[in-house]
Order: C-alpha cells, then structure tokens, then sequence
C-alpha cells in the first residue's frame, strides 16, 4: 500500500515529553485506517536517554522509524535527514512537545488533495494557557510588519477592528481565529506540506539553525504560487518551554530563543528583502538586529 502521510519528529533532552507526544499521536493515527502511514523520529544527540527509549517504540511498532544523530544538527538539518527517508504524499513536521487531541488526518489530506492550489496547511496550536501559539499564525516580517509588532503597536491594537489590521500585520490579529482562511505561515511545530512542493524546494533551508526555517520555507512555497492555509477545525497543545524546568532555566530558554530569532531574521531580511531596500535601510536593520541580538547573548550562559 502506498505511503500517504509521513509526519517528522525531531527530538533533542525532551525524553518523557517526546514518549507523550508519540504515543499520543499513534493512537489518534490509529483511528485512521483508509491510508497508510508512518512517524519518523530523528533525535538530535539527546544525553538523557531519548534514544534508548526511541529504539524501543521503534521495535514495537512498525510503523515508525528512528535516526540516531551523532551530533546536534539544528532543526533545519535534522528535519532535512529524516525527510530523505519520508516516502508519503504528504509530509507533516511536528514538534517533540506537541500533543495531538483530536484531528482526522484523512479530512485534512482530502481538503489538500481537494485543492491543488494550497500548498500546505496548519490546525489550530494552542499554548497552556487557552491562547493561541502566536508563531503559528503569521504574517512575513516585512519592515512594515515588523515595525509595528516591535513598536508595540500591534500588542495595543490586536481587539480594535481596522486598526489591528493596519498595525497588526506581523500575527495577523484581524482575522478570525475559528475560520478558515490563508495565512503566510505557521509555525514548524505542526506545518503539514505536499511533499512534491517539499521535493522541489529541497526541504528547509539549513542556514537557519534554530528559528526562521518554518517562515523562509512558507515564503518559498509561496512564491511558487501555492497558499498556506489555517484549519481551525482541528486543534492541538503546544507544550511550549514545558521541558524546560525550574523558572531560572526557563528564563535562559527564553533568552536562548530570543537570540535565535534575530539571528534568523537577519538571515531571513538578506535572503528575501535585502535586494529592495536602499543600503542606508539595511545597514540600520542590521545594527537594530545585531544591538538585539547581543543583548539576548548576556542571557545564554
């Protein structure tokens, strides 16, 4: 039978979450029996023993396949490797700390299969705490966009109708969240894709370490003329910085993050906008970005 669906896991210290987030998502595949499937987990050298427990569910179940790297490949490259090995139709990226509720993975395959035009989609992410993973509703961080979200403008505005969708362009706080509709894109923690658009492109761009990857592969898609859709029908928890212990640590995460994401959006703006914009323009974008990013620095040791 042929292979439709490959969902890629990369898992990196996030043992029991990762074990949670797999058998979760076993069982609801289970539910679907009209198509065949499979998980692939590559595992970025985890020192707390995620790949003993990994080989494990790997024995017990056919349906999935593990990688053991030897080194931290970063999120591009990891989910790279274990691309090479997906053999479905479609191709779903999805996060180590992400549990499934309750999706019907064949409805989502049939609206996809339904229109040739959209190129991929997301469900409904959520955080802990009721709201919205705001990474997985996004706008591009054009100088507009960005602007603005930085300026704090859009934090102040996302409830007041007409001026959230002028200030608010970056998360795209104008459009209603229990509707279907096109978005620029998700976040890579649950991003499923056509995988002859993911075969074209080459998969991520592996000059994103950690960050950025998930919009620079929706900027692509999209110029290559397909939409990317949010399908609101289905939800998911997003277990963001649950792995990260005690508040100490959590605060270095965060820091950590911080220091990635304007890293990645250097690499983003010179990739895909630096060509427009005047050169005093983009010497100031990289100062701003730089001063950031080196703030973020102080915070990661």
């Amino acid at each position: 039978m042929e292979t439709q669906f490959s969902v890629i896991i990369l898992s990196y210290n996030t043992k029991d979450l990762t074990k949670r987030c797999i058998w979760a998502l076993i069982k609801n595949l289970k539910t679907n029996n009209n198509f065949h499937w499979e998980i692939i987990i590559l595992d970025n050298a985890s020192s707390d023993r995620s790949g003993e427990m990994l080989k494990k569910i790997e024995k017990e179940n056919k349906e999935i396949k593990v990688i053991l790297s030897k080194k931290n490949l970063g999120f591009a490259k990891g989910n790279n490797e274990a691309f090479k090995t997906a053999k479905g139709r479609f191709v779903l990226y999805y996060n180590s700390d992400v549990i499934v509720q309750d999706i019907n993975f064949e409805k989502l395959i049939g609206y996809l299969d339904q229109n040739p035009d959209i190129g991929g989609l997301t469900v409904k992410v959520n955080l802990t705490d009721g709201n919205i993973d705001p990474a997985s509703h996004r706008g591009f961080p054009t100088l507009r966009n960005s602007f603005f979200y930085f300026l704090g403008l859009e934090k102040l505005t996302k409830n007041i109708p007409l001026l959230n969708k002028m200030f608010g362009g970056y998360h795209l706080t104008h459009l209603d969240l229990k509707s279907i509709h096109e978005i620029d894109s998700p976040t890579g923690a649950f991003f499923l894709v056509k995988k002859s658009i993911l075969d074209k492109l080459g998969g991520f761009d592996e000059d994103f370490f950690f960050f950025g990857e998930d919009l620079d592969l929706s900027f692509r898609i999209k110029k290559l003329g397909y939409k990317i859709m949010y399908y609101p029908l289905f939800e998911v928890l997003h277990l963001k910085h649950a792995s990260s212990g005690d508040n100490k640590k959590k605060i270095k995460t965060k820091s950590m993050t911080r220091y990635h994401f304007y890293d990645a959006m250097k690499i983003f703006y010179e990739k895909h906008y630096e060509i427009y914009n005047p050169k005093l323009v983009n010497v100031s974008i990289y100062f701003l970005l730089n001063i950031l990013k080196n703030k973020h620095a102080q915070n990661r040791n």
